[in-house]
């Protein structure tokens, strides 16, 4: 299948494995790539700038097609040398880097002086049509349904990503909700070239996390998640254990601050509950498509499987539709 986004990145398939904190190691990432898709490092994964250029090495011993490293701009607890992983990125001939969160205009003149393509994920039209116009080459437009930080407009993608269409004139895709190959085309028929996915990496058999994360993914609903941070405008959703909740209470009480419940969502807790299957140890990220993981494939056979449903959706189901009589059979016959 080929979009503006397979063309941009050099990518057989428009999949994107997006930057997640704690799980996009080398391992998964590798994984991704040699399937087709668009794996990410996550750089603040890494400890420190010179342990990303050792990850970097590592994927590259892994797979020679192309791989990205993601750079989140956020509030942290701690300062973060940007700068310096901005250095190593480009000191190691990275092609592609997925920003998330700040406006990451400042980076952008080292990036593009380094023929990096980079790809901003945004939660909103506007933010998406900054992007393009501070010149980043494409955006990922994260719905409501998203894990992580999704934003404070609560847009959902059936509204989200066909307005994007109607505003961008650089290539987007889908990120919040994306699981499978129905994701894919309802994505596409939205107007995006592709689509983004965290979650549903994570339930994949080189997804570098504790099989008790796997299968809590697996066993979950999409009325799984919570939203944290809500009261401070910084929202995210994760997945809804006993931490996520204590979270909630506090801030229910009104005039949290983010002392009441930094020792809650420590990011060492987290790595924690991800690595060591400790579900209610730390707050981790995932959005409402849990509802719709219902294995732990590999990353070749999940890739290979989505663009397999695509094409017989796009080939069979669709095509079909446009005969006379013929919606009647088509209804009788669709996948629930």
């Amino acid at each position: 299948m080929r979009t503006r986004i397979t063309e941009l990145f050099g990518i057989e398939h428009p999949i994107i494995q997006g930057g997640m904190h704690y799980v996009g190691y080398a391992e998964l990432v590798a994984a991704v790539s040699n399937a087709g898709g668009l794996g990410i490092i996550t750089a603040l994964t890494q400890p420190t700038p010179e342990d990303l250029a050792r990850e970097i090495r590592r994927c590259r011993e892994m797979t020679e097609k192309p791989f990205g490293v993601n750079l989140t701009i956020l509030p942290m607890f701690k300062d973060v040398p940007y700068d310096e992983y901005v250095r190593v990125i480009v000191e190691n001939d990275i092609g592609i880097v997925e920003t998330a969160g700040r406006n990451p205009e400042p980076l952008l003149p080292v990036f593009q002086g380094a023929g990096i393509k980079v790809i901003h994920k945004c939660t909103s039209v506007r933010h998406a049509l900054k992007a393009e116009r501070i010149g980043c080459d494409a955006v990922s437009v994260d719905g409501f349904e998203c894990g992580g930080h999704p934003g404070e407009d609560d847009i959902p993608n059936m509204i989200l990503l066909p307005r994007a269409a109607e505003e961008l004139k650089i290539p987007f895709v889908s990120s919040g909700g994306m699981a499978d190959g129905r994701s894919l085309v309802a994505s596409l028929a939205l107007g995006a070239d592709g689509m983004n996915m965290g979650t549903r990496f994570m339930a994949t058999q080189e997804a570098p996390i504790h099989d008790r994360i796997k299968q809590q993914l697996v066993d979950a609903t999409e009325r799984d998640t919570a939203l944290i941070f809500r009261t401070m405008q910084n929202t995210a959703r994760v997945f809804k254990n006993e931490l996520a909740q204590e979270v909630r209470t506090i801030e229910a009480k009104g005039n949290a601050t983010i002392d009441d419940i930094k020792h809650l969502v420590a990011g060492e807790r987290g790595k924690q509950a991800l690595l060591e299957g400790k579900l209610d140890g730390g707050i981790w990220s995932a959005g409402m498509v849990a509802g719709l993981i219902h294995d732990v494939p590999t990353c070749a056979e999940l890739v290979t499987r989505i663009m397999q449903e695509a094409t017989a959706i796009i080939d069979d189901r669709l095509s079909r539709m446009r005969a006379p009589g013929a919606l009647a059979e088509v209804s009788a016959s669709a996948p629930r």
